[in-house]
């Protein structure tokens, strides 16, 4: 079985969005959050695309949890740092929303660091694996991305447009 140009650009994407996450230290506000709108669609509509090949055995579509929460944390907590008061957006997209007379804020950290430690785990998952073990995986992913985290790529998207467009404006005004 030999991977799809669509599966390995879906895995060479999750590695750059992992070392971006990874590297939000290093970067300055508007470059990750540049860095960020230009690899969220990306990955949405790759892994859209991904077709794994048929598995034998269903039970097999599964991901190790390789990230730890501490680490987890840190990267959280220094996305957050570096957004500031624009960490927070008010999400209509949440099921709590249907019952709820007041609007349900959301962090934009959390959020990336939720569809992180997906792409991580995924990631160090497929490192040097055989390409039956990389099929499995892409097909865990892929079902996790239809039921949990296609969801999150789609609601941080306006959020990180308001961020980057508004943080356009204001470096417009400084001049």
């Amino acid at each position: 079985m030999e991977l799809s140009p669509n599966s390995l650009a879906f895995i060479a994407l999750c590695n750059e969005f992992c070392f971006a996450v990874e590297n939000v230290g290093e970067s300055t506000r508007s470059a990750f959050v540049a860095s960020m709108l230009r690899l969220l669609p990306r990955i949405y509509i790759s892994a859209t695309d991904l077709k794994p090949e048929p598995l034998l055995d269903e039970d097999e579509a599964y991901i190790d949890s390789f990230l730890d929460e501490d680490y987890y944390e840190s990267i959280r907590r220094q996305i957050e740092s570096l957004l500031g008061e624009d960490d927070v957006y008010l999400e209509v997209f949440e099921e709590d929303m249907k019952y709820s007379e007041t609007p349900i804020g959301m962090s934009v950290a959390e959020g990336i660091c939720d569809i992180f430690q997906v792409l991580y785990n995924f990631i160090v998952m497929v490192k040097d694996a055989p390409e039956d073990m990389v099929n499995s995986a892409l097909t865990a992913v892929k079902e996790d991305f239809g039921s949990y985290w296609s969801q999150r790529v789609c609601n941080l998207m306006r959020p990180l447009n308001h961020i980057h467009y508004s943080s356009e404006a204001d470096d417009d005004d400084d001049m």
